[in-house]
């Protein structure tokens, strides 16, 4: 149902709608300013009742030296690449097993997805408890540095 009470229904089709003179509703300046302006004077109200943590600070950010970023690598990929980084340099041979540092490739964990179909020795500051059991099965050796 259509309220015809409203004043904005009663004065629609009018030059200013109840608003005085023609100027008084132009510019931003009735609306008391642009975006959250004079939300420490004039539009407080506004802020208690709508916004009430607007202003302070909240929670506690922790020391960037202190996060731990894990950087992990799969086992199917230090498999793969295995020969390419005894090429470049950034793995060795001991026997008839590899010897990769992870940390040397960029990386601080080891994961168990894929398979390992040769024994590889493989240093790394920690690793999953799937990797540890493939890198056993496969004749290898998990080495936490």
């Amino acid at each position: 149902m259509i309220r015809t009470k409203r004043k904005i229904n009663k004065l629609r089709g009018s030059r200013s709608n109840g608003g005085g003179c023609t100027k008084k509703r132009r510019g931003a300046g009735h609306k008391g300013g642009k975006g959250r302006a004079g939300g420490k004077k004039h539009h407080w109200s506004w802020i208690v009742k709508f916004d009430p943590n607007h202003y302070g600070k909240y929670g506690f950010k922790r020391n960037k030296t202190t996060v731990n970023r894990v950087n992990p690598v799969n086992l199917d990929f230090l498999d793969e690449k295995s020969e390419k980084f005894l090429k470049d340099g950034k793995a060795s041979k001991e026997g008839d097993s590899i010897v990769i540092d992870v940390t040397d490739l960029g990386y601080n964990k080891v994961l168990g997805n894929g398979k390992l179909l040769k024994p590889l020795i493989i240093k790394s500051p920690s690793f999953s408890k799937s990797a540890v059991e493939k890198i056993q099965e496969a004749g290898g050796e998990a080495i936490v540095t």
